[in-house]
């Protein structure tokens, strides 16, 4: 009986032990972070090469780069109008997707004339930004690196992982949030 009490005394002093933390059985090192950064830097510097290439060849148009990373050329331009696309505002414009090497992805017609709220719907981040920087009425070529269009997922059909892309925008109308500008 002595042996059992001892026994339980013993078992009762450890068990009131605090709890020891459980540790990590591996700790990474953020080398898979770092080479991931890498990696997309060399892809980001690849595509503007491809895309530096195609504006030099393309000696017809006179392209500007965005702040955001794309370069873009007028096809049609609005000289009358002052108004871009802010916040909230109602945009009706269609758009075609093309390789840089101008092999069509998407055509106008598959994709379809289109409605979107500026900055509220999800678009991919190059054709958000592009649309702010047209006026009603005119139309452009963007090209985009893959960061900008669909980046390392693409878009789980037609457009593959890290395909930087050229958008041939067309801004139809532009329909201002009410609420912005009533005073």
């Amino acid at each position: 009986m002595k042996k059992l009490m001892l026994l339980l005394f013993v078992f009762a002093v450890f068990a009131c032990k605090e709890a020891e933390p459980r540790r990590p059985v591996k700790v990474n090192s953020g080398s898979f972070i770092k080479e991931s950064a890498e990696r997309n830097r060399r892809i980001l510097e690849a595509e503007e090469k491809l895309i530096s290439e195609i504006i030099k060849i393309d000696s017809l148009n006179e392209y500007t780069a965005t702040s955001e990373g794309s370069w873009y050329t007028y096809l049609l331009s609005n000289e009358v109008s002052t108004y871009t696309p802010q916040t909230n505002d109602l945009v009706r414009f269609t758009y075609a997707l093309l390789t840089l090497q101008n092999d069509t992805i998407y055509s106008e017609e598959e994709i379809g004339l289109q409605t979107y709220k500026v900055d509220k719907q999800g678009l991919f981040p190059g054709l958000r930004n592009s649309i702010k920087l047209l006026k009603e009425g005119e139309k452009a070529i963007f090209l985009f690196p893959s960061s900008l269009a669909y980046g390392y997922p693409g878009d789980k059909n037609k457009i593959g992982v890290n395909v930087p892309l050229k958008a041939v925008i067309t801004i139809i109308h532009i329909e201002t949030d009410k609420e912005e500008s009533t005073p």
